[in-house]
């Protein structure tokens, strides 16, 4: 039962893979590898629970005689529950993010981005834009922030060879803003929920590899773009069916949601509650800052009549969805016991999780950046050396990952959005980006075994 369960997480690596060649949604393969494995998991629990946890469950039978309905009860109770309420703290808390980002947009808080932006200049355009992005990405969703960015593109540039080079330059920089915070990425905030890391001490080691990873590939393809852009400026956009605030409300929502996030990993180390409980925490007061500033809108039910792209809403649900599937997947292969021969066998004739760093993000580029990520943190428990807490391997990880995933348009949700907004083709986009970034990629890599090793030294 161990081979079928490994055997349906190699397929799912497959289709994941292949998904822009299928058609297969990504969303839809991790809910069945996530949902299908505990079922046939289940239905041989005997042999699992007694290979992974024969003590507990002697302890919780009590003297009781074990039987088929026994084993199951105790799967559900302190086996599956367990990967789910990991799952859903993550789940949590990027719906807190994401109604965030919604509550700031449909107020007009982002607008203050377009005014920023606004020049014909490639070489400004390029900059603010991914400054921006690489900034918010830092604090909000990944997939939320890059599409959101994507569309303010959109509304700006006209020619559309500009705009793939731009969005790929926008994917780049929510990539990497998102994987040097604990709250960016879903890889940080699971190794942060974990006790594999610490907010500042990740922080400060990512921050730096981070942006020469952004830095460097966004000057080469400034190179490709003309001195001057084909560019169209509308008026800003009228928001009367949804809000009439004026810019120091817009300013005010804009820092209690970003100033909010902020707070959370002080949250977290005050009350060492999870994570979610302080976005959720910060969306609670967003919203009555929202209906304060809104009553008369929301008394007139005028609020209902705001516009949300459903391009956005339906790329939120697939990432709710992908990511609930890919760590119930992850969780049952780790019940199996696999991950920890897989480790063994790492540490035995491998023994360089630099090495493994590099692999992972080779891996990211082809298959995804998410599941790639959790399949390496599900190798090992925190411990010490190298996975000790704030070990090199907990670094290692979100940046390969997250960077490496941006080497292909398919290795995160974040490139597939550009490749279905503007079109991108992945030959192009290998022509073109990879090796721009790929060059930024192993400078950041670089850059980071400098720090862990000069520090530690």
């Amino acid at each position: 039962m161990s081979l079928i369960i490994v055997s349906m997480l190699i397929l799912a690596y497959v289709l994941i893979a292949t998904g822009h060649l299928t058609g297969v949604n990504k969303a839809a393969i991790a809910m069945f590898l996530g949902t299908v494995g505990w079922v046939v998991y289940v239905c041989w629990g005997s042999d699992f629970v007694m290979d992974q946890h024969p003590n507990e469950y002697t302890e919780w039978l009590g003297g009781s005689l074990a039987t088929s309905e026994s084993v199951k009860y105790f799967i559900e109770d302190h086996v599956f529950l367990k990967y789910v309420g990991k799952a859903a703290a993550i789940i949590l808390f990027l719906l807190a993010t994401m109604s965030i980002v919604e509550l700031l947009n449909n107020n007009g808080c982002f607008d203050f981005i377009t005014e920023w932006i606004r020049t014909r200049n490639s070489k400004r355009l390029l900059w603010t834009i991914t400054l921006a992005t690489f900034i918010l990405s830092a604090n909000l969703d990944t997939l939320t922030t890059t599409t959101m960015m994507l569309v303010i593109m959109r509304n700006i540039l006209q020619n559309s060879r500009q705009r793939m080079y731009v969005g790929s330059a926008i994917v780049l920089a929510a990539n990497s803003g998102g994987c040097f915070t604990v709250i960016g990425d879903p890889t940080g905030l699971i190794l942060w929920g974990d006790g594999a890391v610490t907010a500042s001490h990740f922080s400060a080691y990512l921050a730096l590899p981070a942006i020469l990873a952004w830095v460097v590939p966004t000057i080469l393809i400034n190179r490709e773009l003309s001195d001057r852009l084909d560019t169209a400026w509308s008026p800003s956009p009228y928001r009367g069916d949804d809000t009439r605030l004026n810019r120091w409300q817009r300013v005010v929502m804009l820092i209690v949601g970003i100033g909010g996030l902020w707070f959370i990993p002080t949250f977290h180390n005050i009350t060492k509650l999870a994570p979610f409980l302080g976005a959720l925490c910060v969306l609670s007061v967003l919203w009555v800052v929202n209906e304060a500033f809104n009553h008369k809108l929301i008394a007139s039910d005028q609020t209902t009549q705001r516009r949300i792209p459903i391009s956005l809403q339906y790329g939120v649900l697939q990432q709710l969805l992908f990511v609930m599937g890919i760590m119930l997947g992850m969780g049952v292969v780790t019940e199996t016991g696999v991950w920890h021969d897989v480790a063994l066998w790492f540490d035995t004739y491998i023994h360089d999780v630099w090495l493994m760093g590099i692999g992972a993000g080779v891996l990211s580029a082809i298959v995804d950046s998410f599941t790639i990520a959790i399949s390496n943190i599900s190798l090992y428990t925190v411990g010490v050396g190298d996975v000790a807490t704030n070990g090199a391997f907990w670094k290692i990880i979100p940046y390969t990952t997250a960077v490496g995933g941006t080497l292909l348009s398919i290795g995160s949700i974040s490139g597939l959005a550009l490749m279905r907004a503007e079109h991108v083709t992945m030959a192009w986009y290998v022509r073109h980006v990879t090796p721009k970034v790929l060059l930024g990629w192993l400078l950041g890599y670089v850059l980071l075994w400098v720090e862990v090793n000069m520090i530690a030294f």
